[in-house]
């Protein structure tokens, strides 16, 4: 979120949790944090899914630029959860970024074999 960027998705523990890279809400204007600073919050996280067309069931996740991280989920552990893994996620991004500058993000088909597996409709991992 310090960064004011997206994290792309690298690899597997990423695609595990989130379908496609985890999104960076843009900054707040000086009106929005000088008004209702709390809902502008959320309405600027909402323009983010809106605007990249994203399902926040998919993403269950996203960065605010100058801000942090706000993680959702079926209940608060999962929330929490979620709150870790995007930490780890971050962690591990940076670090492949120092390995490799010139990184790719990982193929579509290991970003929907890994998130669909424990997600998709005929899930059968990790239940």
């Amino acid at each position: 979120a310090q960064a004011g960027r997206s994290i792309p998705l690298y690899g597997t523990t990423h695609a595990d949790y989130f379908f496609g890279p985890i999104p960076c809400a843009r900054s707040l204007t000086e009106e929005e944090i000088g008004g209702a600073y709390e809902a502008n919050t959320g309405k600027v996280i909402i323009e983010t899914f809106t605007k990249e067309d994203r399902n926040p069931m998919y993403t269950p996740g996203v960065l605010c630029c100058n801000h942090g991280v706000f993680t959702w989920g079926k209940d608060a552990a999962e929330a929490v959860h979620n709150a870790v893994v995007v930490e780890e996620v971050a962690r591990m991004a940076t670090l492949t970024e120092l390995i490799n500058p010139q990184v790719k993000p990982a193929p579509d088909c290991i970003r929907d074999k890994h998130f669909y597996r424990k997600h998709g409709e005929n899930a059968y991992y990790g239940q």
